[in-house]
């Protein structure tokens, strides 16, 4: 991407929006693409202007035939999903066309909580606001609209067909990361994520396969727009891993699943310098747990102790504790659990440093 010319780009457009202009950012298109939205300009506009010009309209994802048509009109460009406007003027738009969405998300944000170096949003009001885009909620509907065209270099990472063409491929057009082997392959993105398995692929051509450790996705390239009808499929199934991963952010760091079977389940934990978990007991678990990196400090009913590097500490079933970092660096531990339901809602929390119940 050109950097220097989309700041330039952008600086342009400032006083349009001060004046209470809703600015889009139009790309120029460079073949008939049928994944982005495009955008009509007015009549008398001038594409290849350095300054905003007045948009006409928002026009939906194409078919072939319909794109080919508007890369030879000349006067539409690629809807670039960057936008620029005054907060006045976006928040006067949201009550002229969208005054449900606004008033649920000004709900949410007068009930919000803060926690630690986030704010957590009211969540019933939150969901109340409806699911849909800034497109489809102000920028179709408004009036006051601004086009700035741009001819730098861009690409909206929507797909992994653009990872695969912004990856820097080699000379048989093959993208890769580290965790992969490839073998009389071209055309093809093969990508292996975390500590997920070794990836290999032998006589491919123009396909992805992207693994993860709890999901591996295959797919030729030209279907790879498609994933989103995967994650409906995979929601219908009751699938975890359309909404979750396998690591689970919480506010004192996180912790990741490595192995579960029947009445037992191993997890990694991180803990941040300074964190804590909360004093919290279970009535259908026991934990053991192995300290591999930093120092952590374990309450155990009245009991604390210090548990160092490759040292480990038992959690009966039903006892209260806690697990904190004391130190400055983080401290990672191996968790056994061991009973004969193993859900994250089997806690009873006591004391908690984020307010959680």
């Amino acid at each position: 991407p050109d950097t220097e010319a989309f700041q330039a780009s952008v600086e342009s457009c400032v006083s349009r929006a001060q004046a209470g202009d809703l600015v889009t950012f139009g790309i120029f298109p460079t073949h008939p693409e049928t994944g982005y939205g495009y955008l009509e300009l007015a009549p008398g506009a001038e594409r290849d202007a350095p300054t905003p010009q007045v948009l006409r309209r928002f026009v939906e994802k194409p078919d072939r035939a319909r794109a080919m048509d508007m890369l030879a009109a000349k006067n539409y460009l690629w809807n670039s999903g960057i936008f620029l406007f005054s907060v006045n003027a976006i928040l006067a738009a949201y009550e002229k066309f969208a005054p449900a969405m606004l008033s649920a998300v000004t709900a949410s944000v007068a009930g919000a909580r803060p926690d630690l170096s986030f704010l957590r949003l009211e969540p019933e009001a939150w969901g109340g606001a409806e699911s849909i885009s800034i497109d489809y909620a102000i920028m179709e509907k408004a009036d006051k609209l601004a086009v700035m065209p741009f001819s730098g270099g861009w690409s909206d990472l929507g797909g992994w067909a653009s990872v695969w063409q912004e990856g820097g491929a080699g000379p048989d057009g093959n993208v890769c990361s580290d965790n992969v082997t490839m073998i009389d392959c071209s055309d093809t993105l093969l990508k292996a994520e975390g500590e997920g398995p070794h990836l290999v692929g032998i006589g491919l051509q123009g396909m992805i396969a992207v693994a993860t450790p709890d999901a591996v996705l295959v797919a030729p390239m030209s279907e790879s727009h498609r994933v989103g009808e995967v994650v409906g499929a995979l929601r219908a199934k009751g699938v975890r891993q359309a909404d979750s991963s396998l690591r689970e952010q919480r506010p004192w760091g996180w912790f990741e699943s490595i192995a579960t079977g029947d009445r037992f389940q191993v997890k990694r934990i991180l803990v941040k310098p300074g964190a804590s978990l909360s004093l919290q007991s279970h009535n259908h678990r026991a934990e053991h747990w192995i300290v591999v990196a930093g120092t952590a400090r374990v309450t155990i009913e009245d009991q604390v102790t210090l548990v160092t590097e490759n040292q480990s500490i038992f959690v009966p079933l039903g006892a209260r504790h806690r697990l904190e970092n004391p130190g400055k660096l983080p401290v990672i531990v191996i968790e056994v659990q061991t009973g004969a339901y193993l859900g994250e809602d089997d806690i009873m929390r006591y004391s908690d440093l984020y307010a959680r119940s």
